[in-house]
């Protein structure tokens, strides 16, 4: 009755481990789930091998002759018992079986913070088609925010700012601007935008040198060509930061004309997704 007791106990408890981690409890709750669950495992188990394994040892002489009756009866009980204990061990391995169960689901479970950062997947974030880029400060970008050789970082009106929103804005002149086919009209008054989310590890591509048109990842290093489509010209960035087409309404306020050109963030970010060129 112990035992069983003692994996039901485990079990609760690799459950509570699992809602305390959910629930954000603290490491003091995790850790007494855990605890617990292992304790009680381990008693389950010393209990149930001590009566399998009996400590104690006898020995009785063969008899030569037939048994009597009585000792007939009593080998008959024996078996009978030893019958009903096989089934009894069933019913506990069946529940040794299910508090490691448990206990294992409870200790790899933390593994799913592990998964990727911020957004589900970064193929889609919260720029949209008519969607207003504001400052920090909450202000809307209008044309003449930025003068020509201007920077500022922009995010998506509406949305609490999240990692792959960061988008940085820069006015170059259009007859500087080589981006690549079909992004002619992305640019309206020579307004270029790309993510902030550098390519190789995730770091914000924070400077930007007007002379010569490069966004500079501070981490790394990497350096991205921005007339060309932000390719990567130096450092261990292995793809062009994604741009955000844009377009200006009737009172000159720039909005996004869509998402990104493509996914933010360095690949291992998309771990078990296609990745470019593989659809």
């Amino acid at each position: 009755m112990r035992v069983a007791l003692a994996f039901l106990v485990s079990m609760a408890a690799s459950v509570g481990f699992i809602g305390a981690y959910q629930l954000d409890a603290g490491t003091q709750w995790l850790a007494l789930s855990l605890s617990i669950a292992l304790g009680s495992l381990g008693a389950g188990l010393a209990w149930w091998s001590r009566r399998l394994m009996p400590q104690e040892s006898s020995e009785e002489a063969r008899p030569t002759l037939a048994p009597p009756p009585e000792e007939e009866r009593e080998t008959a009980e024996t078996f009978e018992a030893g019958r009903r204990g096989i089934r009894r061990r069933g019913l506990l391995g069946g529940l040794l079986a299910a508090a490691v169960g448990a206990l294992g689901l409870g200790t790899v479970w933390p593994a799913r913070s592990l998964g990727p950062p911020p957004s589900s997947g970064f193929r889609q974030t919260g720029w949209r088609e008519g969607v207003h880029l504001i400052d920090e400060t909450g202000r809307r970008i209008g044309i003449d925010t930025l003068d020509f050789g201007g920077v500022v970082t922009v995010f998506p009106e509406g949305r609490d700012p999240a990692a792959d929103d960061q988008v940085v804005l820069m006015r170059i002149p259009l007859e500087d601007l080589d981006l690549p086919e079909g992004r002619a009209n992305w640019t309206p008054d020579g307004y270029v935008a790309f993510s902030k989310v550098c390519t190789h590890a995730g770091c914000p591509v924070g400077l930007y040198q007007d002379v010569g048109y490069l966004l500079l990842c501070p981490c790394h290093q990497a350096t991205f060509d921005v007339v060309q489509g932000a390719v990567p010209v130096f450092g261990p960035a292995p793809r062009e930061l994604p741009q955000l087409p844009l377009r200006a309404d009737r009172d000159g306020l720039l909005l996004a004309a869509g998402d990104f050109s493509g996914p933010v963030g360095p690949d291992r970010w998309r771990l078990g997704e296609v990745k470019d060129g593989d659809a």
